[in-house]
């Protein structure tokens, strides 16, 4: 009897079952991209092969919020290399891109909406990049079910038929984006078959150029990419811009390559966590679990008053040093390595008081311990008012295989605040918008600069081996969601599907990373569900508390692979607040 209680009580640990699998899992934001993953794995492809195509399918199946040529941040563990590797899937600004018509052109303040805000399509270059490099099948098996999916349809979901409902007027404003996103002035409706004709085709012509490609799979891949980059979609794009005075030309498009990195990586007791460079956020993961280090965790108790806060409190001073220092390496000289040092944490976590909040953005700290502290950029933006709104959005993918390897990619790009480039049915990377136009801002536009990139992948090893693969979408709220999901299953002894399932926390207070660039000073988002006692101390501690629901996700869907360090079987879960799946064998 007793053994049966303790079996009942571990299923009722969570709304689904961790999946667990011996050889291989799967963990990505919608089932249909789930299920192509996994047919690829059971063929004997590798995680790499898995995760390119639940990514491009990803892309065709959340289209409101995921273009299939938006931003593609890739971490990757190479088992036969034995490293980890970062792909560093966005775009940057075109030559021709100047600040001052920006600036003309909108509010003044943030970057406008539509074709102006355009930097390179990163994630086709991305995905190709990948299979050449460490994948074993073709383009062609890749995206043939992110093809399909465009070209055959499939049934809307509430989420993506909420979103659609929501952006109509937005889509509206351009007739090639009208005519897919309110087909018939009416935007598509749950249980709909959805389908994205132009760009099924666009994704067909990807595959026969490189079928028609002669020489070996290298160079077929290289047709893929460059029938992109610099054939029939190139053109299209680059038309378009000279039609409608964009900044992009076809000669960006044909010199765009995206590199292959060392990722970022801090230890954390016992754990290796990797991110991208600095032109995303993943440093703010990193930089808090250094100064979270310092704390007792299992004293202060899983989402007690004390743990919320001083988690809460730990993040707000990483972001304030993103807000200070963090752009693109190739523009902006981050100081990197003293962000992420152990001296840096013990001063940062020196400044959290365990009884009252910060309430504003803490100013960005003094990583370099010079005699004068970098200031915060803070004070350039208005107090907002009101309530957080939902982020616009991203999706996330995470796999690993029987060989070895492992796969966390965070795929995204909003498709209402730019037009379609006609006839071709995509969206060209609208992530200009979390660019600044303030000068001296560490993400101020510049040609060939990238924005600051909220998506951010991240990969943990243990033992020299892939521990956990884990990212989401929700903007600002990637980090915070990430490091809550981690901290569950690591520090709490959750199960995988238990981690991504409990409840979470996040803090608003910085500028957001989406313009217009909203700030609500010591504004903490808590969903509604958290234990009794919470949302009342966090109040009396100073938080400006917003209560939210569970549905509609504002704070994160996380999905996450964990490879057991004792067996080696593949954990994974996928949060219930989306559409998000977990498949393992």
């Amino acid at each position: 009897m007793a053994q049966r209680r303790m079996s009942l009580a571990i299923s009722a640990a969570s709304m689904r079952p961790t999946v667990i699998g011996r050889q291989q899992a799967i963990a990505c934001g919608h089932y249909l991209a789930a299920l192509a993953s996994m047919r690829v794995l059971d063929a004997g492809g590798n995680a790499v092969d898995a995760g390119v195509t639940a990514a491009m399918a990803l892309a065709v199946l959340q289209p409101d919020i995921v273009s299939f040529a938006g931003v593609a941040p890739t971490l990757i563990y190479v088992a036969k290399e034995d490293r980890v590797v970062s792909l560093a899937g966005l775009g940057y600004w075109p030559a021709a891109t100047d600040l001052n018509r920006l600036i003309a052109a909108g509010d003044g303040k943030s970057v406008p909406e539509g074709l102006l805000r355009t930097v390179m399509p990163a994630a086709p270059a991305t995905h190709i990049q990948a299979l050449r490099r460490w994948g074993t099948i073709s383009f062609e098996q890749a995206a043939t079910a992110a093809m399909e999916l465009a070209r055959d349809g499939f049934a809307v979901y509430p989420f993506l038929a909420n979103n659609f409902n929501g952006a109509q007027d937005q889509y509206r404003r351009w007739p090639s984006s009208a005519s897919i996103f309110v087909p018939n002035d009416t935007p598509p409706r749950y249980g709909e078959l959805f389908r994205q004709t132009d760009l099924g085709r666009s994704i067909a012509g990807m595959i026969e150029a490189e079928r028609e490609a002669r020489g070996d799979r290298d160079k077929k891949l290289r047709a893929a990419h460059d029938f992109f980059y610099r054939g029939p979609i190139a053109q299209a794009a680059a038309d378009f811009h000279a039609k409608n005075d964009g900044f992009l030309t076809a000669a960006d498009l044909a010199g765009f390559e995206v590199p292959v990195e060392d990722s970022l990586k801090v230890n954390y007791r016992g754990y290796e966590v990797h991110a991208c460079d600095t032109w995303c956020q993943g440093i703010s993961l990193l930089e808090a679990l250094k100064i979270i280090d310092g704390f007792d965790l299992a004293k202060l108790g899983h989402n007690s008053p004390d743990y919320v806060h001083m988690v809460t409190e730990a993040l707000n001073l990483a972001f304030g040093d993103r807000e200070a220092y963090i752009g693109d390496p190739k523009f902006v000289n981050v100081p990197t390595a003293a962000l992420l040092s152990d001296a840096y944490a013990a001063r940062q976590r020196a400044r959290i008081d365990a009884k009252r909040a910060f309430g504003k953005l803490p100013s960005g700290g003094n990583p370099e311990n010079k005699p004068a502290t970098a200031g915060s950029h803070e004070h350039m933006y208005a107090a907002a008012r009101g309530k957080v709104g939902m982020a616009p959005d991203t999706i996330y993918a995470a796999c690993m295989d029987k060989y070895g390897n492992a796969y966390s990619a965070t795929l995204s790009d909003t498709t209402y605040d730019a037009p379609v480039i006609p006839g071709t049915g995509l969206v060209f990377s609208s992530r200009g918008q979390q660019s600044r136009l303030t000068a001296g801002h560490p993400a101020q536009v510049a040609p060939g600069k990238r924005p600051r990139l909220t998506p951010s992948p991240a990969l943990a090893m243990k033992d020299g081996k892939p521990f956990m693969c884990f990212g989401t979408p929700g903007g600002d709220v990637q980090s915070q969601s990430m490091l809550q999901v981690f901290l569950n299953v690591t520090q709490f002894g959750m199960q995988v599907q238990q981690a991504v399932e409990a409840q979470r926390f996040s803090s608003a207070n910085f500028p957001n990373s989406f313009a217009p660039h909203d700030y609500f000073p010591g504004r903490l988002c808590i969903e509604e569900d958290m234990p009794n006692g919470v949302i009342d101390e966090m109040k009396k501690r100073g938080h400006d508390v917003q209560v939210l629901p569970r549905l509609p996700a504002q704070n994160g869907a996380v999905c996450a692979v964990m490879r057991d360090p004792n067996t080696g079987m593949k954990h994974a879960g996928a949060d219930p607040r989306r559409e998000a799946y977990a498949l393992g064998w």
